[in-house]
Order: structure tokens, then C-alpha cells, then sequence
């Protein structure tokens, strides 16, 4: 199977230096044969475009099954959670070596439902960047503000409490390696979303965070996902904004029609 960075063929044509990364994830939607379904929906509608990396990350059930359906297309499989953990009794839990048997090449780390629910923090979430990163795999970390987080003027500090601490302890190597996701929580699932202005500001405050942390070239480099309610009638116009590179994309990436339509909308 091509290495998506095989694909980095033609740059100059976009508007960008940093490739388009568009991952869907499915949360815990999907059995294997709605997941088969739906792949086969994406390669058909998908096929031929190179402009965009396109990710799928359906649930753990699926990827075996996933993973030989998208062979030789330009899909690519994602997970969404890995253990710090490389093996052991961790009940419940799935390491890299398990994804790596599955041709996974991202690792979504982070996501606020795993923040609020399953009370991940900052300092677990940078383990598990590591982890990802010693097995050769990309991880995708989400970060982002609520509503409250938001309002009361706190989204500056909540980003870059959490820039910090969920990626501290990588090398640069492994940043420009890494996919930041921004999810306004206050945006995911509930038909809001911000608008590009909005977006673009996160987008180039996380930037430069990543300036701070390491710096400035290596901040150019690694491509920052939007996160919250992404559409195909928004996904223009976010795109467009100089600091958003692609999208992480929830509901609308278990239609075919949609998500199809949020990438071609992107190009």
C-alpha cells in the first residue's frame, strides 16, 4: 500500500504548503458490514483524488475487515484511541502492535468525549503520542475549549494548557509528524459551528504555541485539523483559512454523500 507521503505530489497546485487532511471518525457507529458499505461508498466517490489525505477511523470491531477493503485505494484507516501501554493486563484496552497488524497509519488521542468521559488528561494523552510515535504511527490530537471555557475568556489558556501538556516530550520530528485536531466542544455534534474567523483564530493561536514549544519552521510544518460540525456547505469556506488543514470530521463522515462531498468541497 502507497504511503500517503508518496502523495505529496503536487503542492504547488494548491493554495498551501501543508496537504489537506480530512479523517473521518465514526465514534461507535458502524457494524463491519455498514463499515464495508460505506468504505466501498468512499472509494467509489472518492477515487482519484490525491489533493487530500482522507482518513477513516471506524470503530476497533471493523478495522480488520476495513483495512483489506481500502488496500490500493487512497484511503486510509485510522483508530480512535491506543493505549500508553504496549502490552499487558490492561482489560479493554488496545496497544500499536494490535493497530499496526491492521496497515493503521493515524491514531486519533484526546477527543473531548474521551476528556469528559473516560477523564483523560493532558499529561495520559502525551504518553500515548509517544507511544504512537515508538510504533512508527501518526497520531491526531484533539484539543479545544467548551462553551463556558469559551464565554468566560478562558479559551486562550485552556489551548495552550493543553497544546502543552498533550504533546510536551515529542522532538520535533515527531511534531511535524503529528496532526493537531481543534475541536470547539461547544461546536461538536450540535449544529454549531464556528465561524471561519473563529476557526482560523484557534487555528493560528495553536500555531503558535507550537512556535513557542518548538519553533517556528517546525510550527509551519504540522497541519491543524477543524473540528466541530464540519458540513460540505462550510467545508470551503473553513478550509480556505491560511491555518486550517483539513478536518476532523464526526456525523457527517458516516454518510458516504456527505463526507465525499465535505473532500470535494475541500479541493
Amino acid at each position: 500500500m502507497k504511503d500517503e507521503d508518496e502523495d505529496e505530489h503536487d503542492l504547488k497546485t494548491m493554495n498551501k504548503e501543508r496537504k489537506l487532511i480530512i479523517a473521518g471518525n465514526w465514534k461507535m457507529n458502524k457494524t463491519v458490514a455498514e463499515a464495508l458499505n460505506l468504505v466501498a461508498d468512499l472509494k467509489r466517490d472518492l477515487a482519484g483524488v490525491k489533493e487530500v489525505d482522507i482518513v477513516v477511523a471506524p470503530p476497533f470491531t471493523a478495522l480488520s475487515e476495513v483495512s483489506k477493503a481500502i488496500i490500493d485505494s487512497n484511503l486510509r484507516l485510522g483508530a480512535q484511541n491506543m493505549s500508553e501501554n504496549n502490552f499487558g493486563a490492561f482489560t479493554g484496552e488496545i496497544c500499536a502492535g494490535m493497530l499496526k497488524e491492521f496497515s493503521v497509519r493515524y491514531v486519533i488521542l484526546g477527543h473531548s468525549e474521551r476528556r469528559q468521559f473516560q477523564k483523560e488528561s493532558d499529561a495520559l494523552i502525551a504518553k500515548k503520542a509517544a507511544a504512537v510515535h515508538a510504533a512508527s504511527l501518526k497520531p491526531i490530537v484533539c484539543v479545544g475549549e467548551t462553551l463556558a471555557e469559551r464565554e468566560g475568556g478562558h479559551m486562550e489558556k485552556v489551548l495552550e494548557t493543553q497544546v502543552r501538556g498533550s504533546l510536551a516530550g515529542l522532538t520535533k520530528e515527531q511534531m511535524v509528524e503529528t496532526v493537531v485536531a481543534y475541536e470547539p466542544v461547544w461546536a461538536i455534534g450540535t449544529g454549531k459551528t464556528a465561524t471561519t474567523q473563529q476557526a482560523q483564530d484557534a487555528h493560528a493561536f495553536i500555531r503558535a504555541q507550537l512556535a513557542k514549544m518548538f519553533d517556528e519552521a517546525t510550527a509551519k510544518k504540522v497541519r491543524i485539523q477543524y473540528g466541530g460540525s464540519v458540513k460540505p456547505n462550510n467545508a470551503k469556506e473553513l478550509m480556505s483559512q491560511p491555518d486550517v488543514d483539513g478536518a476532523l470530521v464526526g456525523g457527517a463522515a458516516l454518510e458516504a454523500r456527505s463526507f465525499a462531498d465535505i473532500i470535494k468541497n475541500s479541493i
